[in-house]
């Protein structure tokens, strides 16, 4: 039985991730020449190219795309392994890519990371906000917190905790427009939406007796970020559906007011996902055991 290339496979992972034979040499200490090699290698061995090559650009064929999460595997459990044998985690240190949702970023994982590299000095924490979904695998992402209705995927998931909306419009539109007694009266009114799911024009609710309803509402805003629809809601012109915890300060300051209290927005849960595989490296799960026990206790407050 032939022994697995695991050389060449770690190398492989390393050019996917970074697009680079150059980079990935650099990150491996290796030669760009040695990298190339190990590289070629396994395309033999596999007996399909795994890289289209041009002279400006480097991207993966459906063969190294379909390889790329093994090899990632091979790497990282080659790498968790070195670092258990050296017990690092008793002086945790290195890079941790974290993705999470902007507003959510901004008001809370920020102040998180913060603690966290206060009694993590060794650890660097690279930080991606954005509300765009994207692939954690192939934009190697250590860490990713999601707000949403999770497909079923190969990411290891941990639900957190729930994340509750509230129906909100600024009292000058409601006086103007009139405050909606139900759901199906929304199909008047001008109704913002959030651009990163599905059916953005669908709102859904559940009121009294678990009646469900799903109704169409149009309106002259529509945001990738949810943020940026309050200075319009302020404004007076409009509804929105929004998480608490960015119309909360609103709510209580006046400037906004929930309506159809008794008709619920579905609330979504927030996620803590990393990418499948058993071993992870001992700052990884450090800081995803910090991360869910603050964000856990948050959820359990309804901040």
């Amino acid at each position: 039985m032939r022994l697995p290339d695991f050389e060449a496979w770690a190398i492989f992972a390393a050019v996917a991730e970074h697009r680079s034979f150059t980079e990935a040499a650099k990150t491996l200490g290796l030669s760009k020449a040695t990298v190339s090699k190990a590289v070629s290698r396994l395309e033999n061995q596999v007996g399909a190219g795994l890289f289209h090559r041009t002279s400006r650009r480097l991207s993966l064929t459906e063969t190294g795309r379909a390889l790329t999460e093994r090899a990632s595997r091979i790497w990282a459990e080659g790498l968790a392994a070195e670092e258990a044998a050296r017990n690092e985690a008793t002086v945790p240190q290195g890079v941790v890519k974290l993705a999470a949702p902007m507003t959510f970023g901004q008001m809370h994982v920020g102040p998180a990371v913060a603690d966290f590299l206060a009694d993590y000095p060794g650890i660097i924490i690279d930080l991606h906000l954005s509300d765009e979904k994207i692939d954690i695998i192939d934009a190697g992402i250590d860490i990713a917190l999601r707000i949403a209705v999770l497909p079923d995927s190969s990411l290891r998931t941990r639900q957190l905790g729930h994340i509750d909306n509230s129906i909100v419009a600024a009292p000058s539109y409601l006086d103007r427009h009139g405050r909606p007694a139900h759901p199906s009266e929304l199909g008047t009114h001008r109704c913002f939406s959030y651009a990163y799911v599905d059916t953005p024009n669908l709102l859904r609710f559940r009121g009294p007796g678990q009646e469900e309803l799903v109704i169409r509402a149009e309106g002259p805003l529509r945001s990738n970020s949810g943020d940026a629809m309050l200075p319009a809601l302020r404004a007076g012109l409009g509804i929105a559906v929004l998480p608490n915890f960015i119309v909360g300060d609103d709510l209580a300051a006046g400037r906004l007011e929930a309506i159809l209290q008794q008709w619920s927005p579905p609330s979504v849960s927030l996620h803590l996902l990393t990418p499948p595989g058993v071993a992870r490296s001992a700052r990884v799960s450090l800081l995803a055991d910090f991360l869910s026990e603050r964000f856990r206790a948050l959820c359990r407050s309804g901040s």
